[in-house]
């Protein structure tokens, strides 16, 4: 007998054990303090009707958020009007969902009287403003438990597979609609360490958007939790990562599975022979149509490039001639990466990976590897080929060739041995050596750049994803705008890319998708005071300066302390008012303009 309840309660123990993480989930108090929020400086009036609209919109948020596990609604009109969104964990249950909204929108009633503000728990998140969420400037928050976090042994290979994790939960969450915008994984670096991390998008953004956001959030992970055991970003969307599991993972009801068997285990036996038959019949008659459409799309199309078919096509600027197409022999350039080794990889560009190469006669080339995941067909490897040879300037990165044998492309640059932009503006090291002359050349250079693209080339170029990685240095620091590898051709020959890094991106095509030479003005804009500054823009509100680079520099312009804005280490090699009356200017300008001034 004594055996017997030894033995229940030995399996009573272990069952507790296996329990105990999800009962600590379940029984984490929703009234906890929140993890971080941010308010406006701007309040509201008390028992005005604003504060009355918010009341309303809170209440509207508590009783429905956890329906679907978000929700958005507006109250009020007019200079009244109230805007508010709230979003639960998507692991969490309805009714812990409910308890933490109420908590949250009663505890940001009390501490919180201005015109905006957001608080995060950490089964929640509740927002509100009196302007639409599309138009406000809005920024991430570091939560004070990121320092608690303790450093890991090997960060280097921590950190690899960090990014891998966050970056497949990424395209995950922003992609998989039937995900609804949240995604939670998990990978092992050794028997006795795994990564877990989570992401999460408010649902009221488009995918690519939630992409971008999940993305800058990243980097400011990596920032700040590189070399820990575990980071939170809070923002419009949330990333987080421990070496614990921190949230409850998905399971499938025990009387669902057993029904769900029921049906496979009577449908199977029935239409499975059918399904067979069927199938095969379909494969026989449309294996040799698929293989020969295959063959084209991917063979055929790629050889037009180099011989056209016909006379029409030509006319039309839709092929080029093998003058302006070289190609290069694939052996060759395979041998020049040492057979496109991982230990010449220079990063990651659009379409698939770069490596360095040295070809036989010395001369050194940058080798993109398109990626067979990313392309969806040899007219987006035709399009690429097209623009890039069609654009010849000094201030782009030359195109040299490409070599193409079965499913491997690759297409070959010249080499950029300064790399890009962003390590010298952004690297402590490299920005002694960063004086304003080089800095001066270096904005004037992508000046000309750009100007080309607009005016003086073939087609008209709006790059869209200017940003300082994408800008690269050669031997002597002339500065040279880079991929190209996203690029469409559309009707008028105008070329569109795809969303760039938010950080850069004009107000108006983030809200309304309208974009023009005065998208990429912007961006150029943004470079611009990241160069004078030596500051980046992206995650520039953990400074707690200001909101971003940009919102600073114009209060710093307002207040009539400009030349607190120019990078100490400027100011030794060219008077700080010089820089500034050169270059900050309160409106966007022409290209050519800026290049005369």
């Amino acid at each position: 007998m004594c055996s017997k309840n030894m033995k229940t309660d030995k399996d009573l123990l272990s069952a507790m054990l296996l329990l105990l993480p999800s009962l600590v989930l379940l029984l984490t108090p929703v009234t906890a303090d929140p993890l971080g929020k941010v308010r406006s400086n701007k309040t509201y009036t008390p028992n005005s009707p604003f504060e009355n609209n918010l009341k309303g919109l809170l209440q509207s948020l508590s009783s429905n958020t956890h329906l679907t596990g978000f929700n958005s609604a507006s109250v009020g009109s007019n200079t009244n009007q109230v805007h508010g969104r709230a979003l639960c964990r998507g692991d969490v249950a309805a009714q812990d969902c409910k308890n933490c909204v109420e908590n949250a929108s009663q505890e940001i009633m009390k501490v919180c009287k201005s015109e905006e503000a957001i608080i995060w728990y950490e089964f929640c998140q509740v927002q509100y403003s009196y302007q639409m969420f599309s138009v406000m400037v809005y920024t991430g928050k570091y939560p004070d438990l990121n320092s608690q976090k303790k450093n890991v042994s090997d960060p280097g290979h921590f950190y690899s597979f960090q990014k891998d994790l966050m970056g497949n939960l990424t395209n995950d969450a922003a992609f998989d609609h039937a995900k609804l915008m949240f995604a939670v994984g998990e990978t092992k670096l050794s028997r006795n360490l795994t990564i877990y991390g989570l992401v999460q998008c408010t649902r009221d953004q488009p995918g690519g958007f939630c992409s971008n956001c999940l993305m800058s959030a990243f980097g400011d992970l990596s920032g700040c939790c590189k070399t820990h055991e575990g980071g939170t970003i809070l923002r419009s969307c949330n990333m987080r990562f421990e070496v614990h599991r921190f949230y409850t993972v998905p399971t499938v009801n025990a009387g669902e599975w057993k029904m769900w068997m029921l049906v496979l285990v009577i449908c199977i036996p029935i239409f499975a022979p059918a399904v067979l038959i069927g199938s095969c019949i379909l494969y026989r008659r449309g294996r040799k149509g698929t293989q020969n459409d295959e063959e084209k799309s991917q063979h055929t199309l790629l050889h037009d490039l180099v011989t056209p078919t016909t006379v029409a096509m030509i006319q039309e600027g839709s092929l080029l001639g093998p003058q302006e197409l070289p190609f290069m022999d694939f052996a060759t350039v395979k041998a020049a990466t040492d057979n496109i080794s991982d230990s010449n990889k220079l990063g990651q560009g659009g379409f698939g990976t770069v490596f360095k190469g040295v070809l036989p006669n010395g001369n050194e080339i940058a080798v993109k590897r398109l990626s067979r995941k990313s392309w969806q067909g040899a007219e987006e490897v035709k399009n690429e080929i097209i623009l890039i040879a069609k654009l010849q300037h000094r201030n782009l990165v030359r195109f040299l060739g490409c070599g193409i044998e079965g499913d491997e492309k690759l297409l070959i640059y010249e080499f950029m041995p300064n790399k890009s932009l962003d390590i010298f503006i952004f690297d402590e090291d490299k920005e002694l050596q960063f004086n304003w002359e080089t800095r001066h050349n270096i904005i004037n250079g992508i000046a000309r750049g750009l100007l080309y693209l607009y005016e003086d080339s073939r087609l008209k170029i709006i790059h869209r994803d200017l940003k300082p990685n994408n800008v690269l240095l050669d031997h002597d620091m002339v500065a040279k705008i880079s991929d190209f590898g996203m690029a469409r051709i559309f009707s008028e020959n105008t070329v569109m890319l795809t969303a760039q890094n938010s950080g850069y991106i004009a107000p108006e095509y983030a809200m309304e998708g309208i974009f023009s030479v005065k998208s990429d003005a912007f961006s150029f804009g943004v470079i611009l005071l990241e160069i004078i500054s030596g500051k980046r823009n992206s995650g520039f509100y953990l400074t707690q300066l200001a909101p971003t680079l940009l919102a600073y520099a114009w209060r710093l312009w307002n207040e009539g302390k400009e030349l607190e804005f120019v990078d100490s280490l400027l100011t030794e090699s060219c008077p700080a008012e010089e820089i500034l009356m050169q270059w900050l200017y309160r409106s966007r300008v022409h290209m050519s303009w800026a290049l005369l001034n």
